[in-house]
């Protein structure tokens, strides 16, 4: 296994791929902190995050979430998921979130209460971006939360289509600056 640091093992995947890395470093704390701060913690004991990368969300998502939270984590880098499955044991680890509703299946869930997410969508071709969407609303339950982060605003006529944007906040103090996407899966509420 790599020795590089976070910071260091993340630049090398952006360099090597930045379609699907999307950033040259890690996500900031303000940023991990919007993200984990965004879920609704007193109804929430499922939660799956997307895009994973080197935990830097992840360990907001830890301080926060309720002891007994079953947590999916998906990492398509295999380095980076290797890293994952040592730092937080206690959540599963997974490759590709095409496959999110399979694996939450298998898992004996049928729904989710919260997912979030920091892929880079507007990087990805149509047709995957659609597939992960349509998993993301299918491995909802209705009223569940989704959160995610972008570096623009091109995904939220997209995001519109299937989820009502409750709030869209700006965390300037990440690089590169984020907006993040808080929206609820139409179709339902979570009471």
């Amino acid at each position: 296994m790599s020795t590089y640091p976070s910071p260091l093992l993340f630049m090398q995947k952006f360099l090597s791929n930045p379609l699907q890395v999307g950033s040259i470093i890690p996500s900031s704390r303000f940023l991990g902190q919007k993200m984990a701060g965004a879920v609704p913690w007193r109804e929430t004991r499922t939660v799956v995050e997307l895009g994973a990368g080197t935990g830097a969300i992840t360990k907001h998502l830890l301080a926060q979430m309720h002891e007994d939270c079953r947590v999916w984590l998906f990492e398509k880098d295999n380095l980076m998921r290797k890293r994952l499955e040592e730092q937080f044991s206690g959540f599963t680890c997974h490759s590709h979130a095409e496959s999110l509703t399979l694996v939450i299946r298998q898992s004996g869930f049928e729904h989710v209460d919260c997912i979030v997410s920091g892929l880079p969508f507007f990087n990805f071709p149509p047709a995957l971006r659609e597939t992960i969407l349509s998993q993301v609303y299918q491995a909802l339950k209705p009223g569940g939360r989704f959160i995610a982060f972008q570096y623009s605003l091109q995904m939220k006529p997209k995001l519109a289509e299937r989820f009502e944007l409750e709030q869209l906040a700006f965390v300037p103090l990440n690089f590169p600056p984020a907006f993040v996407y808080i929206c609820r899966k139409k179709g339902g509420t979570s009471k």
